[in-house]
């Protein structure tokens, strides 16, 4: 009897240790709450899935450390990524980003997403994705804080940082329905990342919905408008398109001196999805000629301007 007493105290012994182990932090708990060092060629590759475009993936790279400007610049080891990324516009954590408390820009200021450091029950306020969002971190487990936020609209994010990986693990906005609007997961990550980098500053210019129609539907967008003065490099079309069968369309445009730099025609049941690529930037205006047949065709069409900027390490 006295054998099995004092293997039940040992093991409740035991177990005390590791339930007082899930209360109280750990040194190692404490060091991952302040903000992480990033340095020149930290990378971290993210899934990204929203309703309207499907799901792609891109690496986000450390591009550059100003201590000048107290920046870092955040950018897509892809050029093509980075374009995509640019018309579509649901990453919001590419460009500058501040070195005190990795702030993302939104309408041109600093938005503290991430509140370091991390303490269970703190409660702050940013804009993003063009919501205003009052945050809470709820929990701190593992050297990751949970946080989330509800906007004045309703939506609700719910996202992860975590301290030994420096960034976000997870990241959901969920609008007010409760429909996921943009998830964003870490699969990998890595450092000294070599190669090409681009970030592409971008404006947008169009965002049309196109839909079967009697005639023809004429249409317009000025080439012009990044809130820096500077002109356009070029600009990025994107396009989801979905012909009925029996169906047809097409779409034109023409710049101000009636060159066509993109057209393209659709036929009985066709589809395009993520249709993407750029065209000279004129800052003039655009004129659009759309013709569509079919009681369910419709044309998706977006249009950013964008200023390239290209980093090589």
């Amino acid at each position: 009897m006295r054998a099995v007493f004092l293997a039940l105290l040992m093991l409740s012994l035991s177990l005390a240790g590791c339930l007082e182990s899930t209360d109280e932090s750990t040194p190692e708990d404490e060091q991952f709450k302040e903000k992480p060092g990033w340095q020149q060629g930290d990378w971290w590759l993210y899934t990204f899935s929203t309703p309207q475009f499907g799901e792609d993936s891109a690496r986000l790279v450390v591009a550059n450390v100003s201590e000048e400007d107290g920046l870092f610049m955040l950018g897509i080891s892809s050029q093509r990524e980075a374009q995509r990324h640019a018309v579509i516009n649901h990453n919001p954590f590419l460009g500058r980003i501040t070195m005190d408390n990795l702030s993302v820009y939104e309408n041109g200021e600093p938005q503290n997403v991430f509140n370091f450091p991390w303490v269970i029950g703190d409660n702050w306020e940013f804009t993003l994705l063009g919501e205003d969002w009052q945050a809470e971190t709820i929990g701190f487990n593992d050297g990751t804080a949970v946080v989330t936020a509800i906007s004045t609209n309703g939506h609700r994010l719910s996202y992860n940082f975590d301290g030994e990986y420096g960034f976000i693990e997870k990241f959901i906005w969920y609008d007010d329905e409760d429909e996921v609007q943009l998830e964003m997961t870490l699969t990998q990550l890595g450092g000294e990342f070599t190669g090409d980098i681009w970030f592409i500053r971008a404006t947008d210019l169009k965002d049309a919905l196109y839909e079967e129609s009697d005639g023809d539907i004429y249409d317009t967008f000025l080439d012009s408008g990044h809130p820096s003065g500077v002109d356009f490099d070029y600009l990025v079309w994107y396009l989801d398109v979905e012909i009925a069968q029996g169906g047809s369309g097409s779409l034109t445009i023409k710049d101000h001196a009636g060159n066509s730099p993109l057209a393209r025609a659709w036929g009985s049941g066709a589809r395009e999805s993520g249709g993407l690529g750029t065209i000279p930037s004129q800052t003039d205006e655009y004129s659009l000629t759309v013709s569509l047949r079919g009681s369910t065709s419709y044309i998706h069409l977006k249009v950013a301007g964008g200023i390239e900027n290209h980093w090589v390490l």
